[in-house]
């Protein structure tokens, strides 16, 4: 498996930058790509990263997207004097030429190539390339909104020609429509292209039909341009949060991508005049630790817009802190997306549903967005590119925003505990696991017998069960001392040694405990002070939540539909999963559960499971430490009866837990 995660990165695109008076140009300065780096080098994560070298991209790779006569004019540009370069960047919306912008452009081209070269060659897991000018919005023959050439749209086509690549994904969370990507891809069904923008019902910029969740793909590329639009300004991390689990991870798993290219745009970030959301910069680590999922790990993240210099350095941070493999900082904010953003979700699913086969038996239907059409104020300026009510926020409010931020990141990052996964050898199944996992001694068999005669005597019936808990207790301490991340406990009796441990973390302290069951489990922990909740995947309809025989390919609508937008209501401190026998889940589909549920309790999770499971241990074990899930083979789309059932589920618990809103009927 591949290792590493590659950081590149030019000084040199530093020197593009406007040289007259613009007041739309004036928020793209060279500081967006020094002062993030400089963030970088702070928290350490420079020289954790794999330097590779930035290069210039050629003329013929540029021309996989752009026309000759447009790639012919950036070119022309090198020798202009000051009035030359601001009379032909006035030929384009919202852009600005400088002598080394075509230098710096090409550089952009060549280091985001770079990063596609060294993660499809195995050299990197995966990577961030740092890039001036930007480039979504470019388009085959015309600059636009800050960018000259359409880097990612550039890889993308350099990746299928070079790789010979199928399925490639496309993630743009930049606050502006890439329309430039979409124009370039609207037939191609090799590339799914999924953006969600400020839109405001066609207000803000580019202001354009073509950028609503209707504008679904041309030809055979129908199904494959998705748009989220945001109709009002203030989202925040519940309203992406989401968007991801209702809309694009569930296509995405459909899509089966071999590469994910992601637009990392941060103006979508707090405090941005552009885009005036308040999403704060942890939302950034889970979005990429959910992409670190697909494709076997192969992810590639591009530096596109981003205006509030801390917000976007702080954001880089996150992102670049989760592709290294760091635990994944507790989401703040409430949990409850707005009804404007369920709005545009439901909306996306109905314009969507013929196209996917996840959304085959969802009730889907057109919302008229009513809590915000209702109120809509046009705005005079609607017609000025990029310039919106946003560009008179004083130096008071970035100040605030900055300060704020301090504070922030303080409270959310936490020391990384130095061992990420760890089991005791108990039963000898330590020697046949694949990766490094870290041994701990079993607790003293005496000090087993005095706790659980003081606490958990009515749960340990047998000398078995009692002795098989020094497995269980000693891991499970490493992880509340936070010396250890995760871990994962073999035992006889895993439904008891669950139990305990799920009275045990209370006894600690902690104060919401998620476990998960999966398979047969006779023992019902007791949940009546409120501080654990329990997700039951059975075949018995006994506890708080059920799943019934979800097995292959529909585990992804129970992950993605029920269990991920629960967890995520609840932010747990701890995530406590217990397999059992009897279940009707395959391995990859257990991996996928361990995988995507280390993004809460700051990627705390404890594994109980039988003794004698061999490849259930293995398997779990790559999927704490990190490693890429398996492949899950074709997609088979989920019945209609396990649909319903999902559905009937979501309904019964969405007034408690409100991420499961993903319909306007609230």
């Amino acid at each position: 498996m591949a290792s590493g995660t590659a950081l590149i990165y030019d000084e040199e695109m530093t020197t593009h930058r406007l040289l007259w008076s613009d007041p739309i140009c004036d928020i793209e300065v060279p500081e967006r790509l020094s002062l993030s780096y400089e963030q970088l080098k702070s928290y350490h994560l420079v020289e954790r990263c794999v330097h590779v070298p930035a290069r210039e991209g050629s003329e013929e790779e540029i021309l996989l997207v752009h026309s000759s006569e447009h790639l012919e004019v950036a070119k022309s540009t090198q020798s202009m004097n000051e009035e030359e370069l601001k009379r032909v960047s006035e030929n384009y919306d919202a852009f600005f030429f400088h002598p080394n912008t075509y230098r710096c452009a090409r550089l952009a081209v060549g280091a985001t190539l770079q990063l596609v070269d060294a993660v499809m060659a195995g050299k990197v897991r995966n990577g961030m390339a740092l890039v001036r000018p930007p480039g979504h919005h470019s388009q085959r023959n015309a600059a636009n909104g800050f960018c000259l050439f359409n880097n990612v749209a550039i890889a993308a086509e350099y990746a299928k020609k070079k790789y010979g690549l199928q399925r490639i994904l496309i993630v743009d969370w930049d606050v502006h429509h890439g329309q430039g990507t979409q124009y370039i891809f609207e037939e191609d069904p090799s590339v799914l292209y999924f953006s969600w923008h400020r839109y405001e019902h066609q207000e803000f910029w580019p202001s354009l039909k073509e950028s609503d969740y209707d504008a679904v793909g041309l030809g055979k590329g129908k199904g494959f341009n998705v748009n989220l639009p945001w109709n009002k300004v203030g989202m925040g991390n519940s309203d992406y949060l989401a968007a991801f689990f209702h809309v694009l991870l569930p296509m995405a798993f459909e899509f089966d991508p071999e590469l994910v290219i992601v637009s990392s745009g941060y103006d979508s970030g707090i405090g941005d005049p552009e885009g005036q959301m308040n999403a704060t910069p942890e939302v950034f680590a889970h979005l990429t630790h959910f992409l670190m999922q697909l494709a076997n790990g192969k992810l590639c993240v591009i530096l596109e817009g981003g205006y509030h210099l801390k917000s976007l350095a702080e954001s880089v941070c996150m992102t670049v802190k989760t592709l290294l493999g760091d635990p994944i900082p507790q989401i703040t904010g409430e949990m409850a997306p707005c009804l404007s953003a369920v709005e545009s979700i439901q909306n996306v699913r109905a314009a969507h549903k013929p196209y996917w086969k996840w959304l085959t038996y969802e009730e889907t239907s057109f919302l008229q967005n009513l809590s915000t059409k209702s109120n809509l104020l046009k705005k005079a300026s609607s017609n000025l590119s990029m310039e919106h009510e946003s560009k008179i926020t004083n130096s008071n409010e970035t100040v605030k925003i900055e300060r704020f931020l301090e504070l922030h990141m303080k409270n959310i990052l936490f020391p990384v505990p130095p061992i990420k996964t760890a089991t005791t050898d108990s039963t000898g199944l330590a020697h046949f696991l694949p990766v490094p996992v870290h041994l701990v001694k079993e607790m003293d068999k005496s000090e087993i017998k005095t706790l659980v005669s003081g606490f958990y005597a009515d749960l340990v019936k047998e000398e078995e069960t009692l002795l098989s808990l020094g497995s269980t207790l000693a891991i499970l301490d490493k992880i509340l001392k936070k010396e250890v991340r995760n871990g994962i406990a073999a035992s006889p009796t895993s439904a008891v040694s669950a139990a305990v441990a799920l009275r045990h973390s209370v006894r600690f302290g902690l104060q919401r405990v998620l476990c998960i069951f999966v398979g047969d489990m006779q023992i019902i922990p007791n949940t009546e002070d409120g501080k654990m909740l329990i997700i039951h995947i059975c075949e018995k309809e006994h506890f708080l939540l059920l799943l019934k025989d979800a097995e292959g390919n529909d585990f992804f609508s129970a992950v993605l539909g029920l269990i991920l937008p629960v967890a995520y209501s609840y932010q747990p401190n701890l995530t406590v999963i217990a397999v059992g026998p009897n279940r009707n889940l395959e391995l990859s589909g257990i991996s996928l559960l361990f995988a995507l549920l280390q993004g809460l309790a700051e990627s705390r999770i404890f594994a109980v499971i039988k003794d004698t499971e061999i490849n259930l241990m293995q398997s779990i074990a790559k999927a704490l430490v990190g490693a890429s899930l398996p492949p899950f083979g074709v997609y088979v789309p989920p019945t209609q009866e396990k649909v319903n059932k999902i559905k009937t589920l979501r309904d019964q618990f969405q007034q408690e837990w409100k991420m499961l809103q993903c319909s306007g009927k609230l």
